[in-house]
């Protein structure tokens, strides 16, 4: 059973991203890659957005206040530190211009961006 489970929310999330891709590439961003994987862990989405990079933690619940409380601190640090990974194959490196969103989506489908959401 909670294989299963763990099979629901892997699609679910999985979704989730999809249905927040298609957000912000009707914005006009480019989405450079899909759940990026480094050493220090996964980015769901990065997208450019002209010359800013922007790093989209992806949080599904069934409200988007239980969405974003899903986010904790070991996370943001993890999405960091990969995000840290990410940079160092763009050509300006760690000065390249970023931002961190948190993409909400709730049981219906309905996606709330918080645009730069784990600025400093």
């Amino acid at each position: 059973m909670r294989q299963i489970r763990g099979r629901t929310a892997w699609a679910a999330g999985l979704a989730a991203e999809g249905t927040v891709e298609r957000h912000y590439q009707r914005g006009g961003c480019t989405i450079a890659a899909r759940r990026w994987r480094g050493h220090g862990g996964e980015i769901d989405l990065v997208a450019r957005d002209k010359d800013e990079i922007v790093f989209i933690e992806v949080k599904k619940s069934s409200t988007h206040a239980a969405a974003a409380a899903r986010l904790g601190p070991r996370q943001v640090a993890r999405l960091f530190a990969a995000a840290s990974e990410y940079l160092a194959g763009e050509p300006l490196g760690q000065l390249t211009p970023v931002r961190f969103d948190v993409a909400l989506v709730d049981g219906i489908g309905a996606v709330e961006i918080l645009e730069n959401a784990l600025a400093a």
